[in-house]
């Protein structure tokens, strides 16, 4: 493994969450990214294994969040933007990390390329910030209905640029931070 592969790896506020920065590949056709390769990963010290995939298109002012899987089937995710920006937000649940409770932000954009790692215990959330912003997950358990929550939005303090977001009827039941207890 080379030195610049790991120095694309910049660790996050929070145990466990890390950037990755991918060096895209570009010529005359256009470009090439490789957003996941499990040996630079594992050489890196992250035991990442995919086990599912999504991708979403949103319009801007659409917020998603903030979403976690929780035990049995809780998730380490890869989040990248693959089209326009958004603004993705992190809250960290896990009661035991000094972090509880805080959250980050960080503008994600297809032109400038990031991967996010991020693990469980985690939850996720973003604000598109232009129309169709793709996004791309990359998720260490599959989808279980049964344990797939989340936190209100609009309940931990982070202040949203935008007043009214487009958020649907699900995310936007979830129970505030306040009274949510914390399965991680």
């Amino acid at each position: 493994m080379n030195a610049a592969a790991l120095a694309a790896f910049i660790p996050g506020p929070f145990r466990g969450l890390v950037r990755y920065q991918p060096t895209p590949a570009v010529d005359a056709r256009g470009s090439f990214l490789k957003i996941f390769h499990q040996p630079t990963f594992a050489a890196a010290g992250f035991d990442f294994v995919s086990r599912e995939d999504f991708h979403s298109v949103s319009r801007r002012g659409v917020l998603r969040g903030m979403h976690f899987q929780a035990p049995p089937a809780a998730q380490t995710k890869l989040v990248t933007c693959l089209r326009g920006r958004l603004l993705d937000v992190i809250l960290d649940l896990r009661r035991g990390e000094p972090t509880y409770g805080r959250h980050w932000s960080i503008e994600l954009s297809a032109a400038a390329p990031q991967v996010l790692l991020l693990p469980a215990g985690l939850a996720h959330g973003f604000l598109a910030l232009e129309d169709e912003t793709e996004v791309h997950y990359r998720c260490s358990a599959p989808y279980a209905p049964e344990c797939d929550l989340g936190v209100r939005w609009d309940s931990f303090g982070f202040a949203w640029p935008v007043a009214t977001p487009l958020v649907s009827p699900r995310d936007a039941s979830f129970p505030p931070f306040g009274g949510f207890s914390s399965p991680f």
